[in-house]
């Protein structure tokens, strides 16, 4: 059997096209972005519209939801440029969002579909961001090549 040489062997990580498990964790961590940046526009016409029992913590609750919309939009564009960090910061993300599914799930003011609709995708892009082709894709450049 006749080994390929190693220039007819296509490089693996930066440079190559990412796989579809990066598209697709890209893309799901893009609408994460995307969910939490409504949610801040969401929390804006509230404090507007209505009386907060504490404006100091609305106001304290819309920058800490618009800082991790833009913290959330920065892993997506990472993610899909392949930077060692990001799969740590996608992963924590989603250790986060699981968090909140389960304070959904339970309690007297229960929402278990909104619980689930957070849950799925955490538990997909967690999922995704053990793929071989995420690590590769994300994995830091071999110093010695």
């Amino acid at each position: 059997m006749d080994r390929p040489d190693e220039r007819d062997v296509p490089p693996v990580g930066r440079g190559t096209r990412p796989s579809r498990a990066v598209w697709l964790a890209v893309v799901l961590v893009a609408i994460e972005a995307l969910v939490l940046a409504i949610a801040v526009v969401v929390l804006l016409v509230d404090v507007v519209t209505l009386t907060p029992s504490s404006l100091a913590s609305a106001v304290a609750l819309i920058v800490l939801t618009a800082v991790a919309t833009v913290w959330v939009a920065w892993i997506a564009v990472s993610l899909r440029r392949g930077a060692p960090w990001s799969r740590g910061g996608a992963v924590f993300w989603q250790l986060v969002q699981l968090a909140i599914a389960l304070g959904a799930i339970q309690g007297s003011f229960a929402q278990p579909l909104i619980g689930a609709a957070i849950a799925v995708p955490s538990i997909l892009v967690l999922v995704l961001m053990c793929t071989r082709s995420v690590m590769q894709h994300t994995r830091r450049p071999d110093p010695e090549s």
